[in-house]
């Protein structure tokens, strides 16, 4: 502890970077990040944008790179995806940002930042153009934690070949996030195709009765094949999950 006090004096370690080490989480104006939970439960910790002002996602992405070396932001709208740019523009120069705007979760990795690199493969499936955006933060959290992801996208049962012809895909991967919406059939279809785990991730989209994922999660839960399911839009954690996996995987 003596050594860390005496880096904060000289200024070589912030007074943020301290805390994390010490405590596992850093405090600023926004609230609390959790630098210590990919080394705790092998997930990294994702900052939520819902419910967060603009400064307030840019406050705790600067903690994270700062502390962890990474920020991860989650559903983001256009005024935090701007105040994140700036912030860190200012904080961490140097970081290399990457922003997904349709599926809305931005990136930043540290100069000194090494990603993981799994030798695994997550598949992230989609039944049509409307599922992109849970499904494409399943990717990124797949990819961030080290996994190569392959992108299968509009395989919908509607058109039953579609996904026939990428049999092949799919049964190279070690664990496959299968996103749909309407009824949800597209999960069901697919494990009873692979001897690969798949994840069903039901999506928010139909309209009527059981509409807005109600009718896809419980299509899913009652599947008779074997998955497993997440919650309505959970794009995280069936990216996490599936990226768990690929660690297992790797092992």
């Amino acid at each position: 502890m003596r050594e860390l006090l005496e880096a904060v004096a000289a200024g070589e370690v912030s007074p943020a970077d301290a805390e994390a080490r010490l405590a596992g989480y850093a405090t600023d104006e926004a609230g609390r990040f959790d630098a210590a939970r990919e080394r705790r439960r092998g997930v990294p910790e994702a900052i939520l944008g819902d419910g967060k002002t603009p400064a307030e996602a840019a406050s705790l992405a600067a903690t994270a790179v700062e502390t962890a070396g990474r920020a991860i932001v989650t559903r983001t709208d256009p005024d935090q995806r701007r105040a994140i740019r700036d912030r860190l523009g200012e904080a961490h120069p140097d970081a290399d940002v990457t922003v997904r705007d349709r599926s809305g979760v931005v990136v930043a990795h540290g100069p000194t930042f090494e990603p993981p690199s799994l030798d695994a493969t997550v598949g992230v499936v989609t039944a049509g153009t409307s599922d992109a955006v849970p499904a494409g933060e399943a990717a990124a959290i797949a990819a961030e934690m080290g996994a190569t992801v392959d992108r299968i996208d509009d395989v919908g049962v509607a058109a039953l070949t579609r996904i026939v012809d990428q049999l092949e895909a799919l049964r190279a991967t070690d664990a496959l996030v299968v996103a749909a919406g309407r009824e949800g059939a597209l999960p069901t279809v697919v494990a009873g195709l692979v001897d690969t785990p798949v994840i069903g991730l039901p999506v928010s989209t139909g309209y009527g009765h059981g509409g807005e994922g109600e009718a896809a999660l419980s299509g899913m839960l009652q599947s008779c094949t074997v998955l497993s399911t997440v919650n309505v839009d959970a794009g995280f954690v069936a990216g996490a999950q599936a990226g768990l996996i690929a660690r297992a995987v790797d092992r």
